[in-house]
């Protein structure tokens, strides 16, 4: 039942042996495939064995879900965008996601906005402290740990140590370096990912990770849903997990982790936004006009942002709104872009990433999201019924004779009101 905590690993010595945290999820997706619970996984691998290129796979045979297995966190994928259009063109798939907490929370954005059904997906969530750029990664491995990057063949974050390990002629070696000093030398996690303090994906079916295995390889496991708490159940059953039950010991281990993880994030938030909220509007205005002035108007951001599905989009060129070929462009640009999205970022980053004039886009829209979640004590991606506070009216904002008014008039019939006051 929701609630409930495991620790558990793989039956199956093949996955055993390739899961970093003794295969569990890995032997979950497999079972959902093989007893048909679910019609496809998405999950991501290596491309051509690259760690450093993942891509996202839907698999539909079982035997071939071992090569999802292992943490990539090198090869930061948009899942959620990917998600929608497996499931734009194929509603009915069912289908089971490994996803990190911006994944999960993006996914459940999509759903609050008609765009996926989530009782045909089920949210396996992995614990995540940040990932790392590709380039990034390379060159920090080639100059702060002094290895060929072709050579990693395994990598960790945990209690503030970057992890690598590297294959040699006699053995594995491991080597570590303190994360906050590469993050000062610009290396590290990926600016939006320091900031995150959504650790454990409480928002998914199920949040898995290693917090609280106490050494051990298994993998700890919090069911957050019924639909969680039936895979588990089935799995456990049919022999594909073996499981125990976390002591006190693992409990407070897990927290203790993960309250290490969001005080950092706090820090890197203050370092991001505190400069900037002490600015008057009319400086913080200027400082991002000052961004948006390299903006070459490629879309880059808005084609990778998980929250963007309109098929006609208003800042085409073709709909009049924005001047086409205007470098840079008109500042509504940034600014429509800017509202369409603020109330329900996920912090993924994914924006950024793809700017190739290096404005730091993840920064705007963290930082207004914030300022909006304090203001309405909504925080997106958490819980498909809870809708962005932009969007929804509240007995005490809709008056009664507001609502008289529209029905005496005819713009908007009563039960119109009453069930948008409902939802």
């Amino acid at each position: 039942m929701k609630g409930d905590l495991y620790l558990a690993w793989s039956c199956d010595d093949k996955i055993l042996e390739m899961g970093e945290s003794g295969g569990a999820v890995t032997a979950l997706l497999k079972f959902a495939l093989e007893m048909r619970l679910v019609d496809a996984v998405v999950a991501v691998k290596k491309r051509n064995g690259n760690r450093y290129d993942g891509v996202l796979s839907l698999i539909t045979d079982p035997d071939e879900v071992v090569e999802s297995a292992g943490a990539l966190h090198f090869a930061p994928v948009n899942v959620a965008k990917e998600i929608h259009k497996y499931l734009d063109g194929a509603k009915d798939l069912k289908i089971a996601v490994t996803c990190k907490p911006c994944d999960c929370r993006a996914i459940i954005e999509l759903a609050k906005r008609g765009q996926i059904n989530m009782a045909n997906v089920i949210l396996i969530g992995l614990n995540c402290t940040g990932t790392v750029s590709p380039v990034v990664a390379e060159k920090m491995i080639k100059d702060e740990y002094h290895v060929n990057p072709e050579d990693v063949v395994g990598e960790e974050l945990d209690n503030g140590k970057l992890i690598i390990t590297f294959i040699t002629l006699a053995d594995g070696v491991r080597i570590q370096r303190d994360l906050e000093e590469l993050e000062e030398k610009g290396y590290g996690r990926r600016e939006n990912c320091r900031r995150c303090s959504f650790n454990i994906p409480r928002m998914a079916d199920l949040a898995c990770g290693k917090w609280g295995s106490k050494g051990k390889k298994a993998t700890f496991i919090e069911v957050c849903s019924q639909k969680g708490s039936e895979l588990m159940e089935q799995a456990i059953e049919a022999g594909g997990l073996v499981v125990e039950t976390p002591d006190e010991e693992a409990l407070k281990q897990r927290e203790k982790e993960d309250e290490k993880a969001v005080e950092l994030a706090q820090i890197w938030e203050q370092r991001d936004f505190d400069e900037l909220r002490r600015l008057s509007n009319k400086d913080r205005l200027k400082y991002w006009l000052g961004y948006f002035n390299r903006c070459i108007k490629c879309f880059g951001c808005r084609d990778v942002c998980p929250l963007c599905y309109c098929q006609e989009c208003y800042l085409d060129p073709a709909r009049g709104f924005v001047q086409g070929g205007q470098t840079p462009p008109h500042v509504m640009f940034p600014l429509v872009r800017l509202a369409h999205v603020a109330d329900s970022c996920v912090n993924c980053g994914q924006c950024q990433d793809a700017c190739p004039m290096e404005i730091p886009l993840t920064r705007l829209y963290h930082m207004l999201n914030r300022e909006l979640s304090s203001m309405f004590g909504y925080v997106p991606g958490l819980d498909v019924s809870q809708y962005p506070p932009l969007t929804t009216v509240t007995h005490e904002e809709l008056h009664i004779e507001e609502v008289n008014a529209f029905k005496k008039n005819g713009e908007l019939p009563i039960e119109k009101v009453d069930a948008f006051r409902e939802n």
